[in-house]
């Protein structure tokens, strides 16, 4: 079974910018790009989940949203970085587009997607990481006995949830618990 981390996008590997879909608009967090290589070479999975309720919304597309998916994948390719697999929810239960507009289990914090590249990858969750800038993000630790990296401190105290400033520290913590 492999081991694995599971990647939130916006506001994780990426600056948060309200509902990024352009390439031109996609820029990386200090310290991602170092931080998924080191990963990366210890053997872990990268694996991004992340909710895209833009194309819900009708800001952008699900093609525009797989265009930027592809960038960012090659982009890290070469950088070193190999992504195992991309998941995304474009759902919301109040969404403009009709068609996506559904509570779902796939929406973080839902965790059907989780799941998914689980099953997919064959992932050992006793041996994986979640990491995210939001409690949600980190929802298939509530499930699962994968130990949640949280950036910032708003889940200090909350079973199973490393919090930590960045990259850096999140990367260290996650050698140091192997």
């Amino acid at each position: 079974m492999n081991k694995a981390v599971f990647l939130d996008r916006d506001g994780t590997i990426n600056i948060d910018k309200d509902y990024l879909y352009k390439v031109e608009d996609f820029e990386y967090i200090p310290g991602a790009v170092e931080g998924m290589r080191r990963l990366f070479d210890e053997g872990y999975l990268l694996i991004v989940i992340t909710n895209q309720s833009g194309i819900a919304r009708g800001f952008y597309t699900e093609e525009d949203y797989k265009k930027i998916d592809e960038w960012m994948k090659a982009d890290l390719l070469s950088k070193g970085v190999e992504l195992a697999g991309s998941y995304y929810c474009p759902h919301h239960p109040s969404a403009d587009v009709s068609e996506y507009r559904r509570n779902c289990k796939c929406r973080k914090p839902g965790t059907e997607l989780f799941w998914k590249a689980q099953k997919d990858f064959d992932i050992d969750m006793n041996r994986s990481f979640a990491i995210g800038d939001k409690m949600r993000d980190l929802a298939i630790c509530k499930e699962a006995p994968v130990t949640g990296i949280l950036f910032g401190d708003d889940a200090a105290g909350v079973k199973g949830v490393e919090c930590c400033s960045g990259w850096h520290e999140a990367v260290e913590r996650i050698l140091e618990m192997e």
